[in-house]
């Protein structure tokens, strides 16, 4: 077998045994009172799929819209300029690893009329070419695991001020091919999910100078759990996940204008609790029915509405745990002309829940029917290499009106 499909097949065989167990197997990586964790399947609905975004430390809830807007906050698309537009995105992953892992983002919008708005995307998230070979070392396949997510959204104007939207999510995972995984056969795994936004833009003056300020929300991903076994008795959380914050949008003057945005972040996941042990073997203790003891926290094995509910008091630390489960993301963007653009952002996350930590920079770029947007990750803090480190992330855009505007003219 060849050295990248080592690396890539252990990644996917790793990944789905993570999964498999992210719901019981947690409580064994908690260490001391520090670290705990919260994983999920199909974490690839987490990445940030375009480089606009992406330039600016990951926020993009209350941002200006694009044609972007479904992933960070459909509801934007309700104050979208442009009648119809589509983009699309390009993330490699683990560059430095292996060169065919990546991640691909399309996403296409249309207004219909002044208030509604109907938009799509897919996400797509492939793991590179394996060759799975038997004990002999005779080739048995080659696969191409892959994991995708089809969404659909319907934006609308609620008010002057306020938009809301609706969106529905097909999810399909398929990691493994279908081959077994320690002795155990395995399955794709599907689920359908639904994100529920807000949007908010209010218009400001300040000295010399006019602006807009805009929050919104988005709950993401609020879907049914996810299995890779044939038996389905292992279901785990998909990553639903609240979002939301503040912008501050100043034009300058004519050609001038420049952001700054806000994003928390929040997984509406069971927090694994601390489960009882022996204290003189060291032995997980169980009651009657085979169920492991919790010594701090709540059952993680609950329904999907439960789940969302608990995440908010379910930390084993309590309060100050709670709160190390928030992630911030701080971002500005600035704008000349409406042609050029240069970006900047730093992404927080708690060392004890991930140690995601990053700068981000930026630049976009517009002309005519088209636009480009780069993005560049640097890691910071101390923290183990980042999979988007040293990798230039891209986004294009095509602007049905200004196509049609030049046909016009022509």
């Amino acid at each position: 077998m060849r050295i990248k499909s080592v690396l890539q097949l252990c990644l996917v065989t790793g990944l789905f045994a993570f999964f498999s167990e992210s719901i019981n197997a947690q409580s064994t990586t908690y260490i001391g009172q520090d670290l705990n964790t919260i994983t999920t399947a199909v974490p690839f609905l987490q990445i940030a799929p375009d480089a606009r975004s992406g330039g600016m430390g990951e926020a993009g809830v209350s941002s200006t819209p694009d044609a972007n807007s479904m992933h960070w906050n459909p509801a934007k698309y309700s104050y979208i300029e442009n009648e119809m537009g589509f983009s699309l995105s390009y993330s490699p992953w683990l560059r430095a690893l292996v060169s065919d892992i990546n991640l691909a983002y399309l996403t296409g919008y249309k207004k219909l009329g002044n208030n509604q708005v109907v938009s799509g995307s897919l996400l797509y998230f492939s793991l590179g070419d394996i060759t799975f070979t038997d004990i002999q070392g005779a080739t048995i396949g080659n696969y191409r695991p892959n994991e995708f997510a089809i969404s659909g959204s319907y934006s609308r104007m609620l008010t002057k001020n306020l938009s809301g939207a609706v969106t529905a999510r097909f999810i399909h995972s398929n990691l493994t091919q279908g081959q077994s995984v320690g002795g155990a056969s395995t399955k794709p795994g599907n689920s359908i999910a639904a994100d529920i936004a807000i949007y908010s833009r209010h218009d400001v003056e300040f000295p010399n100078m006019e602006g807009f300020f805009a929050w919104g929300l988005n709950i993401s991903n609020i879907g049914a759990k996810i299995s890779y076994s044939d038996d389905n008795t292992q279901r785990d959380f998909i990553p639903t996940n609240l979002r939301l914050g503040p912008s501050l949008t100043l034009d300058i003057d004519e050609y001038n204008r420049l952001s700054f945005m806000v994003d928390i972040n929040k997984l509406l996941i069971p927090t694994p609790p601390i489960y009882a042990t022996d204290s003189l073997t060291g032995q997980p203790i169980y009651d009657d029915n085979g169920n492991q003891l919790i010594f701090k926290g709540k059952d993680p094995n609950v329904s999907v509405p439960v789940g969302m509910f608990q995440s908010f008091f379910d930390a084993p630390g309590g309060f100050n745990e709670e709160i190390r489960e928030l992630s911030f993301a701080v971002g500005v963007e600035y704008w000349y002309d409406k042609q050029f653009a240069i970006r900047g952002g730093y992404f927080h996350e708690d060392r004890t829940k991930g140690n995601r930590k990053f700068f981000t920079l930026g630049a976009g770029l517009r002309y005519n029917v088209f636009g480009l947007d780069f993005a560049y990750l640097i890691p910071t803090g101390g923290q183990a290499k980042n999979p988007l480190e040293n990798t230039l992330r891209f986004t294009l855009h095509f602007d049905f009106e200004a196509f049609q505007k030049q046909n016009n003219q022509n």
